[in-house]
């Protein structure tokens, strides 16, 4: 690892964000087109529309973005690492689509425009949701995305562990129980630490994984691999308390969805465990412990840094 003294990284940041933004849409919109690939028989096309509602048009495009950058601090030309980031961004759009759903958070506005269930329907829904995450090991498994076989099969189970039973899906099902859905119908009291293992697997396990992507396309050393791992998961926690801060500050316009549904829900998050005040100190401890977490790298990681500092500091 580099010792050259790192910057702050903000200069580079915005513009960053916006181009990998603008080369993830372009790349999926190629993805969602209605032409008929080798062995595939049709693309119906009310799915296909839904599934280009659910995953075009807006979003930061964070996850691909971390994914693109930390491979771009091991070597790796964003050309080649664009791929993998779409593929964590179809995840992470089919999670949405079905977060969305009436049985699960039952949203109507997602990204300032309706949830794919309201325009479309929930049966188109849920298909579009299957499949924009079936696409997702597609594109992981072409050879397209990386020629050596090894690489994309860690690419596939490192996505596939981070998005299943043990991370996104597994969060999601705690948090449907921490609601009351199987029980007597009371929402439960959980504590701080089974919050925050809670959004580690919800949101954390996504964010995390898509630095991890970038580390197995770079062939990150076993040292800096765990270097990176520390980031990831730092930076998906502190992502998860500032979303929970934005839930009870910002308003629906800034967020482009409902805001207070939490609170509304009797959802568990640190801001009513700790206390507003105590989870922004939280946010910010996580934070920092991110941008430490790269201490052995130089200034080519001070794009990263502020992506961390980026995750808590966020009004939207």
């Amino acid at each position: 690892m580099s010792s050259a003294q790192p910057g702050d990284g903000n200069d580079d940041l915005a513009s960053r964000l916006a181009q990998t933004a603008a080369e993830i849409e372009a790349l999926l919109d190629g993805l969602l087109k209605d032409t008929v690939r080798e062995g595939e028989i049709a693309r119906p096309a009310r799915l296909l529309a839904a599934m280009r509602h659910g995953a075009l048009g807006g979003g930061k495009r964070l996850r691909p973005f971390l994914t693109v950058e930390t491979a771009r601090l091991l070597g790796v030309a964003p050309a080649q690492a664009l791929r993998a980031g779409a593929a964590v961004e179809l995840v992470h759009c089919y999670s949405l689509v079905h977060d969305d759903l009436p049985a699960m958070d039952d949203d109507d506005i997602r990204r300032g425009r309706p949830t794919v269930h309201k325009a479309y329907d929930e049966a188109t829904a849920m298909l579009a949701g299957d499949t924009l995450l079936t696409l997702a090991f597609e594109v992981l498994a072409d050879p397209d995305t990386h020629a050596s076989g090894d690489i994309r099969a860690a690419l596939v189970l490192a996505l596939a562990r981070a998005s299943g039973l043990g991370g996104m899906a597994g969060g999601q099902m705690l948090d449907l129980a921490a609601e009351g859905r199987f029980g007597a119908g009371a929402a439960a009291t959980l504590s701080d630490v089974e919050i925050r293992r809670l959004q580690a697997m919800k949101t954390g396990a996504l964010l995390a994984a898509s630095v991890d992507i970038g580390a197995v396309l770079g062939g990150a050393s076993a040292e800096q691999r765990a270097a990176l791992g520390i980031y990831g998961r730092a930076l998906g926690a502190a992502f998860q308390v500032a979303d929970d801060i934005l839930d009870v500050e910002a308003s629906p316009e800034q967020l482009g969805k409902a805001t207070a549904k939490d609170q509304g829900k009797g959802k568990g998050t640190l801001v009513q465990a700790l206390g507003l005040d105590a989870a922004k100190r939280e946010r910010d401890g996580l934070s920092a412990a991110a941008v430490a977490a790269l201490a052995g790298f130089g200034a080519e990681a001070d794009v990263l840094r502020a992506a961390a500092r980026f995750a808590a500091e966020r009004a939207s």
